[in-house]
């Protein structure tokens, strides 16, 4: 372990245009649980299936339902950033890296300090009226769902609110991955971190890249390791608590 440290230390002193991107396991150490580990959402019981639950299809029959679970399993408003926020954070500040391109739809890049992130899939935080556009942040939407399956409604039009996320069946942002896929293009170092990569399209993005550094750290295998020039398999927080910005 200490070896792979000191490579990936190299590795991030050496370039000039770093990206990072991340999934569901960078958030885990700061008491987000994921969505397909042991422990993860999909491995609970509900009265739908969670992936039927977050479908557009599900949102638009059922939202009282929906609305249920998501005030329950989906808002979470006291999490704070760990170690691998920090310090991406830092290395954003010191110029070392360029982008982070997240799956994750908790904002904590933003909450540690990063400023130029590609949210893949949205954020809990936003929320807008589908009827008149009006935003909402993640404390209304709780305090106006609770876990019974209230409806939250816009206060300025009475219309219906939306989570600013991508449900199953919907598409990704068209501006937001043609950020990500130049910031990919651009890169001379691409660190993956917290994902399976089992999420398409997400993961195809990182396929754009053709820099100097493919770095993998999970704490299980994924389908790119061998093509990755560094694999650490250990939990993210603890491999960037050993990183120099």
């Amino acid at each position: 372990m200490d070896e792979k440290i000191q490579t990936l230390q190299k590795m991030i002193d050496e370039s000039q245009s770093i990206v990072f991107f991340g999934g569901a396991g960078v958030s885990t150490e700061s008491g987000i649980p994921d969505f397909r580990s042991v422990d993860g959402l999909y491995h609970q019981k509900y009265k739908y299936p969670p992936e039927t639950i977050l479908s557009h299809t599900f949102y638009r029959n059922d939202p009282a339902e929906f609305y249920r679970f998501y005030h329950d399993k989906m808002i979470i408003r006291d999490a704070k950033p760990n170690a691998a926020h920090l310090k991406l954070a830092e290395l954003e500040k010191k110029g070392k890296l360029s982008a982070i391109i997240t799956q994750n739809i908790d904002g904590l890049h933003q909450a540690a300090g990063s400023k130029n992130v590609f949210e893949l899939h949205g954020s809990t935080l936003r929320n807008y009226c589908e009827n008149c556009g009006e935003f909402y942040g993640i404390d209304y939407i709780y305090e106006n769902t609770m876990s019974d399956g209230d409806v939250p409604k816009c206060a300025k039009c009475g219309g219906p609110i939306k989570p600013d996320v991508v449900l199953y069946e919907e598409g990704l942002d068209d501006d937001t991955v043609r950020g990500a896929i130049t910031a990919i293009r651009n890169a001379d170092m691409l660190i993956i971190g917290g994902t399976s990569l089992v999420v398409y399209p997400a993961a195809g993005l990182v396929d754009y890249f053709t820099g100097k550094n493919l770095v993998l750290i999970n704490k299980s295998a994924t389908a790119r390791d061998l093509k990755a020039d560094l694999c650490i398999t250990e939990a993210i927080g603890e491999v960037f608590s050993r990183i120099n910005a």
